[in-house]
């Protein structure tokens, strides 16, 4: 099973955590500082909310497309390549609060996607693309300190 991913960066973690568990009818899988996701069967959605600055409007942090193994990866890092698209992969990264598997594109407003694989529970939210260099920031700050620009 895959599912899309769509990552928010929100300036109140916790109304927000309030409002989408009555959106979807569940809680978050995961709740830890600064962050939590919600696993949503119906329809298939990996919501993860990152706590922002407070007083701004909710934005577009990342999306995304979780899988379920490294092949899986592999062959989407490959499908990607040979379809002109510039990539960048990170492997056994730890962002929210997970060791992933993950190749990076954007598509063509810069928006940056990932698909990824969970293997393992970390303990770190990870590293943050608004410390990353220039060369490396993604215009949405997703969860990846070395995001491609395209």
């Amino acid at each position: 099973m895959s599912r899309t991913q769509l990552a928010l960066r929100v300036s109140d973690l916790e109304a927000s955590i309030r409002f989408y568990s009555k959106l979807f009818g569940t809680e978050p899988a995961k709740r830890r500082e600064g962050y939590a996701n919600f696993a949503i069967t119906e329809p298939p959605l990996k919501l993860v909310l990152i706590e922002g600055e407070p007083g701004q409007d909710t934005r577009l942090d990342h999306l995304g497309v979780e899988v379920e193994s490294s092949d899986q990866v592999d062959a989407a890092t490959d499908r990607l390549k040979h379809a002109g698209l510039a990539t960048f992969e990170e492997n056994d990264s730890s962002c929210c609060y997970a060791l992933q598997d993950k190749v990076w594109v954007h598509g063509p407003g810069r928006e940056p996607w990932e698909v990824y694989v969970v293997k393992a529970d970390a303990d770190t939210l990870g590293k943050s693309a608004d410390a990353a260099p220039d060369t490396c920031r993604t215009t949405a700050g997703a969860c990846c300190s070395t995001a491609p620009a395209q």
